[in-house]
């Protein structure tokens, strides 16, 4: 699949491209004559990542003191 980033096109095309409504049309000429056509997808989802659920200082403490144990006890 090919890729175009929309920051390095001008801001016209960008907008245009960006504008388009999911199984509409853009018809590419040049010269006169139509050279290709885009149908424009779906746009995905975006969603938020989902907040990480507080964690007591006391228990990230003691999580980071167990990882770094067993990593010292695998070693030796």
């Amino acid at each position: 699949m090919k890729r175009l980033d929309l920051d390095d096109i001008p801001p016209k095309i960008a907008a245009l491209l960006a504008g388009l409504e999911p199984g509409e049309e853009l018809v590419l000429v040049q010269a006169g004559a139509v050279v290709g056509r885009l149908t424009a997808g779906e746009r995905p989802l975006l969603t938020p990542p989902a907040p990480e659920p507080e964690v007591a200082p006391e228990d990230r403490a003691k999580e980071i003191f167990e990882l770094f144990r067993s990593s010292v006890e695998d070693e030796f």
